[in-house]
Order: C-alpha cells, then sequence, then structure tokens
C-alpha cells in the first residue's frame, strides 16, 4: 500500500505500508517503522516486511527525503535534525493507524539505525526535543554508529561543513561491500533508485550522531535487539561493539555475525537475523 507522508516543511515522501496478515480479522499485534540506510530505499526491505507482517505486526516506512521517490536533494537534508523529525512523522502516522495500547517498534539499518537510535537516545535529554517520541523497542541491523572516517576524511568533513554543507559528492563506498549475495550486488547497481551521494551536512549528522549514542549508551533504557556485521566495510563494527560494552544488559539483547557483511538482512543466510527479529518481538510482546 503506497501513500505519502507530509514533513515539517512542506515535502511529501514516499510512505509504504504492509498490513498484517492475519487469519479471522484480528487485530495487529503492534507497529513497525522501518527506516533504511544511505543511498537506498524502504522497497528493499519487503522482504523483511513481509515476515513482521506474517506474524501480525503493521509494518511501515518512507523513502528518506532525498532518497527512492522521496523529493529533495539526492542525500542531503536542511539540517541535522530534519531526518529524525521526519522519523517523529512516520512513528505519529503509524501511532495514529493502530489499535490503542498496541507497540510501536522502531527498526533501522546502517544510517537508517543510527537515526533511530539518535531518535532514541534524544528522550534521555532534558529538555528532550519537541520531535522526540517514545517508542517500546528498537531493532537496530548494522547502524552507522561509527562511519570509520581516517583523520584526514574528517579533516576534509570538517572543512566541507563550513565551506559547502550540501554539496553532493560520492559516499566512496564499494557497493560490492553491502553483502556477499552476488545477486543482491547485481540488483542494488541495477536499481534506478539507488544513488552514491552524500553531504557534509548528512555525513556530520552520522558522525555527530553515533557518538552521541554511544555516549547515551549508559543510560540506555529502552529494550533493544542490536545485531551488526563482524566484516563491515561499509560502517566500522567498532561503533556497535563500544555501544553494546556500554548499554546495560537489562536493556540490550545483542549479537555480531563475524565475516558477515553490512546488510544483514540481505545475506545468504538473512534467514537468521530476520528470524531473530521476530523471534525477540515474539518475546517481548507476546499475543494478546
Amino acid at each position: 500500500m503506497n501513500s505519502t507522508l507530509a514533513t515539517f516543511d512542506g515535502l511529501a515522501l514516499a510512505r509504504r505500508r504492509w498490513p498484517p496478515t492475519l487469519d479471522n480479522g484480528a487485530a495487529a499485534r503492534g507497529s513497525v517503522v522501518l527506516v533504511h540506510g544511505l543511498g537506498e530505499h524502504i522497497g528493499r526491505y519487503a522482504h523483511v516486511a513481509a515476515k513482521l507482517a506474517a506474524a501480525g505486526w503493521a509494518v511501515s516506512g518512507c523513502d528518506l527525503r532525498g532518497h527512492g521517490h522521496s523529493p529533495g536533494r539526492r542525500g542531503d537534508a536542511p539540517d541535522g535534525e530534519a531526518l529524525l523529525r521526519d522519523i517523529a512523522a512516520s512513528l505519529d502516522a503509524a501511532r495514529a493507524e493502530a489499535p490503542a495500547g498496541t507497540p510501536l517498534v522502531l527498526l533501522g539499518h546502517s544510517l537508517g539505525g543510527m537515526l533511530s537510535a539518535r531518535f532514541v537516545a534524544a528522550a534521555l535529554e532534558s529538555p528532550a526535543p519537541a520531535w522526540s517520541r517514545a517508542v517500546d523497542a528498537l531493532l537496530l541491523s548494522s547502524p552507522a554508529l561509527d562511519p570509520g572516517l581516517r583523520p584526514h576524511q574528517k579533516l576534509m568533513l570538517a572543512a566541507a561543513r563550513r565551506l559547502a554543507p550540501h554539496l553532493q559528492v560520492g559516499n566512496g563506498l564499494d557497493p560490492a561491500w553491502i553483502c556477499r549475495d552476488p545477486q543482491v550486488v547485481a540488483d542494488y547497481l541495477a536499481d534506478p533508485l539507488v544513488h552514491d551521494r552524500v553531504s557534509a551536512t548528512v555525513a556530520s549528522l552520522v558522525v555527530d550522531g553515533g557518538a552521541a549514542v554511544i555516549a547515551a549508551a549508559p543510560r540506555w533504557v529502552t529494550p533493544t535487539l542490536l545485531q551488526w556485521a563482524g566484516a563491515d566495510r561499509c560502517v566500522s563494527p567498532a561503533g556497535s561493539a563500544a555501544f553494546a560494552a556500554a548499554a546495560p544488559r537489562a536493556a540490550l539483547e545483542h549479537e555480531c555475525y563475524p565475516g558477515w557483511s553490512h546488510e544483514l538482512f540481505n545475506e545468504p543466510e538473512r534467514e537468521r537475523p530476520i528470524g531473530r527479529v521476530v523471534a525477540w518481538l515474539e518475546a517481548r510482546f507476546p499475543p494478546r
């Protein structure tokens, strides 16, 4: 089901919904809002959404501004908060469509994982930003908590941030790094909605946002499942490892997949991390 979502500054983001596939007209168990990664779009998560919908969850997600079918300069954003405010709008829409009292869950991958974690971390601030919203759980797949920039890259980013914050440049990532399934890589390269652009504004959001999430980890309270790739070359696995080491065990379950590449949900063994998500939600939010 396709629609659009209005943003705070008047954009119409492309939105997609996957209703729960339940028998006997039963109500949804809850809602899962997906947030995709840099340069891609929400359609690449249809297989994940289908698994969640089959388990009774209403799933939705938007193409981020500057991505997919959504408007905006490719890989850019007006400022560091625009994408976070868009997530708030996406959560508001999902909550409005859900049965009262059902859980609301945020699931993010890569850039979307960092944004989702940064969004949750904002609730720990005092005062919390106006766009902050409560969620009942957080699911993270290879979040970009540490982009793995080298010292000279950090200097270049700092200069670009001052001189040309919205200049779009190549992100420097090799598509072959996304996963070990050659067909997925071929489909990614052939996908007209995929791009490799990023601005200093968005790159700085990744650097600053990831650091803020790791700094907030000791105070983490939102139930979270973190899964990341041990052989990731798109983001540094050290970011997820640092968060996992600092967050309270009561709030976090985590698993590193040694030898796996960035897109866990597209790896040849994808059923394992996807199944972990479904099982974790089943245990955390049993059917009513």
